[in-house]
């Protein structure tokens, strides 16, 4: 039953929880928080790594994380009208497609932009202070995906929304965008021992994304994509090795081992002085 479920979980997680957000998307807040028991209850019965389900005293801190930037999503979305309205170029967004195609568009476009913002996270020092908050997670599960500095989180919801407010989408489908952004982010950052096969090609899921968070330095500058793999392959940052099991040892942020673990000193920290130590070596086997 276990091998099985290894199998399908990906897939039927994404698909299951953004179909019923298509059919029935007045249950939206339902929908999302089935996602985070069934993420949190499926790592509990098949994990990859047993150790990653215990807390470090960072669930208080990742909860506030997760409260804190989803409400910032929700005020962004009780913007959008005024913002498609003031910006939107008028008859290009296609109203006429049927909904699951106009959400899959919007995938596309905001991937595309959000993606790009990641990748500039790891050249420009100052996006990387910011963005380093959400590397320094010593442990891996469904709810790191949610745990990022309020900034940063803005910059990259600009990036990723801007293009769709000036083709003028709908709010509708901008509702149905941020479900399917919040079950990607579970799915990409969870520890369900999940089998992708060929799709690990395709997807950014955990199997694929966990490499991202090495602390070898430029190792981890690997896996940019939020919900396809095309944008690496283009940027030429595509990796992926079936040979090497990531463990508690391999993540985070190697120069800084001492990276603050309370939620205020996490918002404080991009602002701060700070001195970086040597990077940890590689492991031989992932040379």
């Amino acid at each position: 039953m276990k091998r099985l479920v290894s199998w399908i979980y990906a897939p039927a997680f994404l698909l299951g929880f953004i179909g019923w957000a298509l059919c029935q998307p007045q249950w939206l807040l339902l929908i999302f928080a089935t996602a985070v028991a069934v993420s949190f209850l499926a790592e509990q019965w098949l994990p990859y790594e047993p150790q990653w389900n215990r807390s470090l005293g960072d669930r208080r801190r990742d909860t506030l994380h997760a409260l804190v930037n989803e409400s910032l999503n929700a005020l962004g979305l009780l913007i959008l009208p005024g913002l498609t309205a003031l910006l939107a170029f008028d008859g290009i967004w296609p109203r006429g497609w049927p909904l699951w195609q106009q959400l899959l568009m919007a995938i596309v476009l905001a991937d595309a932009g959000i993606t790009l913002m990641h990748y500039a996270s790891h050249r420009i020092a100052p996006l990387w202070r910011l963005h380093a908050v959400h590397h320094s997670v010593q442990r891996f599960y469904g709810f790191n995906g949610l745990m990022k500095h309020p900034l940063h989180q803005m910059l990259e919801a600009t990036a990723g929304l801007l293009p769709l407010i000036l083709l003028g989408i709908p709010l509708d489908v901008a509702l149905l965008l941020a479900l399917a952004i919040a079950v990607q982010l579970l799915l990409q950052h969870s520890n369900v021992d999940m089998r992708l096969g060929p799709l690990r090609w395709v997807f950014a899921w955990a199997p694929v994304h966990r490499f991202h968070h090495m602390k070898y330095g430029r190792a981890g500058d690997v896996n940019f994509g939020l919900f396809f793999n095309l944008w690496d392959w283009l940027l030429g940052t595509a990796f992926y090795r079936d040979d090497y099991r990531m463990g508690p040892g391999d993540l985070g942020i190697g120069s800084r081992p001492d990276f603050p673990r309370d939620y205020g000193a996490q918002l404080r920290d991009p602002f701060m002085p700070v001195r970086t130590g040597k990077e940890p070596p590689l492991p031989d086997a992932l040379r």
